[in-house]
């Protein structure tokens, strides 16, 4: 299907963006993360933008093929979007692709060439286009700090996570999860950087020319979700290989000047931008960066790698003049392993050994340093419970087909025709073909007298079953199974959800809530937002909260101690209530579960984990026990 080509009067402004109106949008790239397979054989760009309005602006971009999303290198890139479909997400406006979703970059470089980057026909850039340009380009160049993340190897150091430029030289699988990338920049860094074993592996690239390179080549292994991008790069290439992590390897040797490497690694997923992305020969950076290359001088290289690794090195490892002041690198890394979490309080606390900790009264707050020896329950998805604050009731999460139950038993009774076409909602009304003539009617809540759009409407729901819920809550904002009661509509059963929204069922604690009518819904103020917590408070429901409940079993060498997790989504960064219905989600915590405790190997493998702990009394008849719980604690991002 063609339409007309976009014109500049046709974007709109981000402080005037609507929810629910499709819209063609300009602006500055302010955060963004390569286009990365999503689910099934889409994949997805997320890009954030701001305009002169200082309007912040959210674009979750899909397509099947990798090429037609926006060809985004950098923060500080414009851009111009056509087809965006304007939503609310946690309170925000956001903006999601359309079909016929289109895109225009541009580099954000004051005074670079202006060079359009499109695979679409749909935009016909004119002069006004040009100007409009600019003047973002000026802005921004006042408005907009430029990535500090973008560095060369020579200004690499450990310990940092950083945006790189560079140039592909070879390439090869190491195992089945990591990739090799040899990459230069024309610039060394100040340690030497540590070499991948290549012997038994078949390796593309020209062996002699890196070899002649030397020093200047550095080795990147790269993992999971990047493995397939790193595949499919041609020897040559121009890359950027975003949030790049630096760390230290010891090396065992008698020389002081060999103790430690520089090593360069793509951790896997996408968190702060994670990826590769491969640049143009157009591009204003490939075309500094080949400059940078023609310039290097091999011979004098050459010369100076007998002098690289001693004179180098030790003034990396050297903090001071004095003799008995030198720090060691490798010391600094030896003593204080990189640890797979971090400590979000509580940074004052002395670390406290297991035993110690076995030996003492609760209740008490320890810092622990340990390895994951095991975890349960090995199923992940079966950690994912129901909590309620109130009361402290840990529930299972109920099955689809006790739902389906719950629903079919509730459709025994007639939506009563008294309680339809009410101030608060209008009602539709027909009967099933082939299933006894089962009546369904849906109620559309009104906002101040009108029916919003679908995207902002909440249904009610009297005799439907679990599979026709689950399609309204795929058309509209949000929907509550109900049935007629004496004198209003009421909630089915809380044994059921008393929300649905989106793929997330909300469920109440059954102990502690006091339901009122439907129509107590007509007090919440907002409601274009129906948040989940405002419809139960109007509703007398106390909201159950969805957390993972697994126990871990921790090793310091000193001692074993099982340690309970109760999180709803600080532990892991994901939310809970969000991984049963998300095959990403579940890879995801599947992947720092594997990363944490690595199957199949020895516990001296496993990564170091910092946590804070608490000890707590427990009391069943005359039995007495402590227990112990995390708190405090995060999954590294790197790990994410």
């Amino acid at each position: 299907m063609s339409s007309a080509p976009v014109a500049p009067s046709t974007y709109t402004p981000l402080n005037l963006l609507k929810e629910g109106t499709v819209v063609n949008v300009c602006g500055v790239v302010k955060f963004f993360k390569p286009p990365y397979l999503s689910k099934g054989t889409d994949y997805c760009s997320v890009v954030t933008i701001v305009d002169q309005t200082n309007v912040k602006l959210t674009c979750m971009l899909f397509s099947r093929d990798y090429d037609t999303l926006p060809s985004v290198y950098k923060v500080g890139d414009i851009v111009c979007f056509q087809g965006l479909k304007i939503q609310a997400y946690k309170n925000e406006l956001q903006a999601i692709s359309k079909f016929g979703f289109a895109s225009l970059t541009f580099d954000g470089t004051l005074g670079a060439p202006i060079i359009l980057r499109t695979l679409s026909k749909r935009f016909n850039f004119t002069a006004q286009d040009y100007s409009m340009v600019e003047a973002l380009r000026t802005w921004a160049s006042t408005h907009i700090s430029a990535s500090s993340n973008l560095v060369q190897l020579s200004d690499a150091q450990p310990m940092q996570y950083y945006d790189l430029t560079c140039q592909l030289l070879g390439k090869a699988q190491v195992d089945g999860v990591s990739f090799l990338l040899k990459v230069w920049d024309g610039t060394r860094t100040k340690i030497p950087s540590w070499r991948v074993c290549i012997q038994d592996v078949a390796f593309e690239g020209d062996l002699s020319h890196i070899l002649q390179l030397q020093n200047l080549v550095v080795d990147i292994v790269v993992y999971d979700n990047h493995v397939q991008v790193a595949k499919s790069l041609k020897i040559g290439s121009f890359l950027r290989i975003y949030s790049l992590h630096t760390k230290l390897q010891p090396i065992n040797s008698e020389s002081t000047t060999s103790l430690v490497r520089l090593e360069f690694h793509l951790h896997g997923g996408t968190s702060y931008g994670r990826g590769i992305r491969v640049l143009p020969e157009s591009n204003y950076d490939v075309d500094q960066l080949k400059k940078a290359l023609e310039s290097v001088d091999l011979e004098a290289i050459q010369t100076s790698d007998d002098t690289y690794q001693s004179d180098n090195v030790e003034n990396c490892l050297t903090s001071s003049s004095s003799e008995s002041d030198l720090v060691s690198l490798y010391e600094v890394e030896r003593c204080q392993p990189l640890c797979a979490t971090t400590l979000t309080g509580y940074h004052h606390l002395e670390k406290t050994s297991l035993c110690d900790i076995l030996k003492q009264r609760a209740p008490r707050q320890y810092r622990i340093r340990a390895k994951l020896r095991s975890y349960k329950p090995r199923r992940l998805p079966q950690s994912v419970k129901l909590f309620c604050p109130k009361c402290h009731l840990l529930q299972e999460i109920p099955s689809e087909e006790n739902v389906d139950k719950i629903l079919q038993d509730a459709t025994a009774t007639a939506p009563d025709c008294k309680l339809q076409d009410t101030p608060l909602y209008d009602s539709e009304v027909w009967t099933t073909e082939g299933q006894g003539g089962r009546q369904v009617a849906v109620h559309f809540v009104k906002n101040d007298g009108v029916l919003p759009h679908s995207s902002e409407c909440l249904v009610l729901i009297e005799g439907g079953r679990l599979c026709e819920i689950s399609r309204l809550s795929s058309m509209f904002h949000s929907v509550i199974p109900v049935r007629s009661g004496p004198e209003d509509l009421e909630l089915v059963d809380l044994a059921a959800p008393f929300l649905i929204r989106g793929k997330v069922c909300h469920y109440g604690c059954k102990q502690c809530s006091n339901l009122k009518t439907i129509q107590n819904l007509s007090i919440i103020p907002n409601k274009r937002l129906w948040i989940p917590s405002s419809v139960a408070e109007v509703l007398g429901i106390v909201p159950l909260q969805y957390v993972f409940v697994m126990t871990f079993m921790f090793d310091d060498g000193t001692g074993v101690l099982d340690v309970y997790l109760k999180d709803s989504e600080k532990f892991f960064q994901i939310p809970a209530s969000e991984v049963l219905t998300d095959d990403d989600l579940q890879r995801n915590l599947e992947q720092i579960m594997n990363v944490i405790c690595p199957p199949g190997i020895k516990i001296d493998a496993h990564p170091w984990l910092e946590c804070l702990i608490k000890s707590y009394n427990v009391t069943s008849g005359t039995e007495h026990q402590i227990c112990y719980q995390i708190f405090d604690t995060m999954i590294a991002e790197d790990i994410i």
